[in-house]
């Protein structure tokens, strides 16, 4: 079982008939939204055959310099991409977007590096065949997790200001004031990956276990690989959410127990 079908660009562009349409409905219905389906397909297709052709250098030169070099440029997009997924930030100077891209940063590489060297153990260890995809899926996911907890917490902190500002004179901790919007916050930031790690293998076939199956991998070889996948994106958006909301709450309180919200940007609309 070691066969697979070859795919043609021409399949790739019939494909995208769908999303065209999606394109199509989205401009006859004024939707405006910030990414457009025609804009997403063309950036998609674009980033896609561009990764691809990347991928296939670094294949071929094996250098972990450049490997190094693709995880670092990954790092940049996913910070700048999480960013702009949340409504109200932290200003940059109090180390809002940088610090909260570290934090994903930090705990997709402390997971991906673990995985790399106590349980798949390429050889070398940072091979570009392995490292790279990885810590993609690994890194994408931290960051969608990290970026739906700030947003429902820094949203939270705003609107209810009044009663945590209360609390706090009543003579409450910072965390004990926060307790309800942080717990929130964590909960949105965990769902997305609860509900993957729920529905995988019974209501869905995760990406990589099909694109494995299709190119002709042993299905209960791409059923390992997708288990231990799920498992280390769970435990690396885990972390990643704690990290960050906990760094969050602590910038936007201060040691004279005061909610600082004069360190968020004007919310976006």
């Amino acid at each position: 079982m070691n066969s697979y079908i070859s795919l043609t660009y021409g399949d790739l562009l019939l494909a995208s008939i769908f999303l065209a349409m999606n394109a199509v409905f989205s401009i006859l219905l004024s939707l405006r939204t910030r990414a457009p389906a025609h804009r997403l397909c063309a950036a998609h297709g674009h980033s896609a055959l561009s990764r691809g052709l990347v991928l296939k250098t670094i294949f071929t030169l094996s250098s972990p310099w450049l490997t190094l070099l693709v995880a670092a440029v990954m790092v940049a997009f996913a910070g700048r991409e999480r960013s702009g997924r949340v409504r109200i930030v932290i200003c940059t100077a109090y180390g809002g977007s940088r610090s909260e891209a570290r934090r994903c940063c930090c705990a997709g590489t402390i997971v991906t590096v673990f995985a790399l060297t106590t349980l798949i153990q390429p050889t070398p260890w940072w091979s570009p065949q392995f490292a790279p995809p990885l810590f993609g899926m690994i890194l994408g996911n931290t960051m969608t997790g990290v970026s739906l907890g700030l947003d429902t917490l820094h949203t939270a902190l705003y609107r209810e200001r009044t009663a945590i500002e209360a609390r706090l004179l009543l003579g409450s901790t910072r965390w004990e004031a926060v307790s309800a919007a942080h717990q929130r916050a964590l909960r949105s930031g965990f769902t997305p990956i609860i509900n993957s790690m729920a529905a995988t293998g019974v209501v869905s076939l995760p990406g990589m276990m099909t694109g494995q199956i299709l190119s002709g991998v042993d299905p209960q070889e791409a059923v390992k690989y997708q288990i231990l996948i799920t498992l280390l994106i769970g435990g690396a958006t885990g972390l990643g959410v704690l990290a960050a909301t906990f760094a969050s709450v602590w910038r936007l309180t201060d040691s004279r127990v005061r909610l600082r919200l004069d360190r968020l940007a004007t919310p976006r609309k």
